[in-house]
């Protein structure tokens, strides 16, 4: 006899979001189902309307965020715009795109209690619920510390640790391991494979990570840039079949993907299309090169040597022991820098110079102190005087204008730094400062607003912006002001892959006029493909600095700071087949990496 099919957990049908405010509904028109036992991945570009549509689940859109809302949602057979959101919370658990935005108490432990005492469960059930999500994202052991202790990535899994207290049967994860280093985005994963494993619940996905998240779903949903349905299908008939056109729309696309992608437009076959390193690197050795890479072959770049503190002694290196390159005079240095949060010790003795002219990028686990030694080289966290120069200027010491013009800084959180009402005064308050003209306030911000496609959105709000809008935002009111050097952390969180492109092609002009680049990121494929120098912190203290080639080519090094080989060389390292591959660690410098994919640009 047959099974009937599951009862639908989540049904969205032609729903229609307008904030108040706006004139264009994002989403606009979107139907689909998500059953018991359902791994469910959304997709689509930034401004379609996706964190928006995760709200309307829980009822928070429209009931405590005012939205002119069309079409319904149901959640276990609840109408969400007319059932109290304190009811939709036993049926539905959110980790929002913000992790800040959900956590309200004084330890870890009473932060994920709270939701479950407000049900008034029996404290003996919540203080197991709430022991067991803290063991599942590794934080028990913190449960009396303020959340306010933890970096960005262990505010995120203390965030997916509420969500996973509730029990609910439906859990929406809008971002969940954005601020995450790869060690904890395997343990989240881990977490809630667990969970769907009895095919009682279900997952709503929202991610940009896709190598992370792609053996983890069962079903992806595509919005385009309309806010539009436009795909709705299992993983193969969505990611392999259509890749080319998710491409196109601007949409992530796992690095293996990508690779496959330009790699047919070099020749090979690559059918059906890897998805994961292991299938690209199994894919690569069953198939012959084309003619014209064998004839063409490739080439490589040579990068400067690695600067590598692994025992603590400064021991300098290029190769197999050969001296260090010669670098450019250090625009930041940085010297016995020790920094507290509180009462915990953060930075210990940092020393590190920032080459005039360098693209850096400053990696490590969660907790690393990443973000404390940018907001302290820009001053946003005051250093001990002498600590820290900056092209001569001794941050500890300088007033906040003159930091302003030597150094443009991007938060991890785009509304930490919002000030206007509209995103046009938001880019003109920088001008505005320096008393230019308006009507050179306005020419140059009307041209900012349009080179990061935010034209449309000039009178709207900030904090009505999309979660890539808010970033491209904030970075515009960093560049507005021409600083020499441009810091920023996780810039590419939120963002869809076209305007992650962009933005970071924009970097690398600014890079090439001059401008000195320092980022914060967990994505080690975009460090590998944009930054020419690495440095790894761990535990407060450098492990290593140096050219981004040699630092990961030391899979000892990146192993013992926690972290994982970029999604390339797993995939191409070791290659028998194709040797002249085996080297390549960019996706730019892969054949077929310049011009148009099959049915996309690359």
């Amino acid at each position: 006899m047959p099974v009937p099919p599951a009862v639908p957990l989540l049904r969205v049908h032609e729903l229609g979001v307008t904030h108040d405010g706006e004139e264009t509904p994002a989403p606009a028109s979107v139907s689909f189902e998500v059953a018991p036992g359902e791994v469910v991945l959304l997709l689509g570009p930034s401004g379609s309307g996706k964190s928006t549509l995760t709200l309307t689940l829980n009822g928070l859109l429209p009931q405590s965020v005012p939205a002119t809302v069309r079409g319904t949602v149901e959640v276990d057979g609840l109408d969400t715009q007319t059932t109290p959101v304190a009811e939709l919370s036993t049926r539905v658990g959110m980790v929002f795109q913000d992790p800040d935005a959900q956590l309200v108490t004084g330890t870890l432990l009473d932060e994920v209690a709270f939701g479950a005492e407000n049900l008034r469960m029996p404290v003996a059930e919540v203080l197991a619920r709430a022991e067991a999500a803290l063991r599942r994202v590794g934080l028990w052991e913190r449960r009396a510390e303020n959340p306010d202790r933890l970096s960005g990535g262990g505010r995120q899994r203390l965030a997916i640790a509420c969500a996973l207290a509730m029990g609910s049967p439906l859990l929406v994860l809008d971002e969940p391991t954005a601020n995450l280093d790869p060690a904890g985005i395997e343990d989240v994963y881990a977490a809630l494979a667990e969970l769907v494993a009895d095919r009682d619940r279900a997952i709503l996905l929202v991610e940009h990570n896709l190598d992370a998240a792609v053996g983890f779903v069962d079903r992806v949903v595509v919005l385009d840039h309309d806010g539009r349905l436009a795909y709705d299908g299992g993983v193969d008939e969505v990611l392999r079949d259509r890749a080319a056109a998710l491409h196109d729309m601007g949409v992530w696309l796992p690095v293996s993907a990508i690779a496959a992608l330009r790699l047919r437009r070099a020749g090979f076959a690559l059918d059906p299309l890897p998805l994961t390193p292991d299938e690209l690197h199994d894919a690569l050795e069953a198939e012959a090169a084309p003619r014209s890479l064998s004839e063409r072959g490739t080439s490589e770049t040579k990068r400067p040597g690695l600067t590598s503190n692994l025992d603590g002694t400064g021991v300098s290196s290029s190769g197999a022991g050969a001296p260090s390159a010669r670098l450019p005079e250090p625009l930041i240095s940085v010297r016995d820098l020790t920094l507290r949060r509180g009462r915990t010790e953060v930075l210990h003795g940092i020393d590190l110079d920032v080459p005039r002219g360098a693209f850096v990028a400053v990696v490590g686990a969660n907790g690393a102190g990443k973000t404390s030694l940018i907001q302290a080289l820009a001053g946003v966290v005051r250093p001990p005087k002498g600590a820290v120069h900056v092209d001569g200027l001794d941050v500890g010491r300088a007033d906040a204008r003159t930091l302003s013009a030597r150094i443009g800084f991007v938060f991890q959180n785009p509304e930490h730094q919002f000030i206007a009402h509209t995103a046009f005064d938001e880019i003109a308050h920088g001008l505005r400062l320096q008393h230019l003209p308006e009507d050179e306030v306005r020419a140059r911000t009307e041209a900012l607003l349009q080179r990061f496609g935010l034209t449309d959105k000039a009178a709207s709000h900030p904090f009505l912006l999309s979660g890539g809008q808010k970033r491209r935002l904030s970075v515009g009111t960093a560049l507005v002001a021409g600083a020499p050097v441009l810091v920023l952390d996780e810039p590419t969180f939120g963002q869809d892959r076209a305007r992650a492109d962009e933005l970071l092609t924009l970097l690398s002009e600014l890079n090439a006029e001059g401008t000195t680049i320092v980022v914060v990121t967990h994505d080690m494929q975009l460090v590998t493909d944009h930054a020419d120098r690495t440095v790894v912190l761990a535990d407060g203290r450098v492990l290593a600095d140096g050219a981004t080639a040699e630092v990961f080519a030391d899979d000892d090094l990146i192993r013992r700071a926690g972290l994982r080989p970029p999604p390339l060389r797993r995939a191409l390292r070791g290659l028998v087949r194709h040797p002249e591959l085996s080297r390549i660690a960019r996706l730019a410098d892969l054949p077929g990496a310049v011009g148009a994919v099959a049915g996309g640009a690359a």
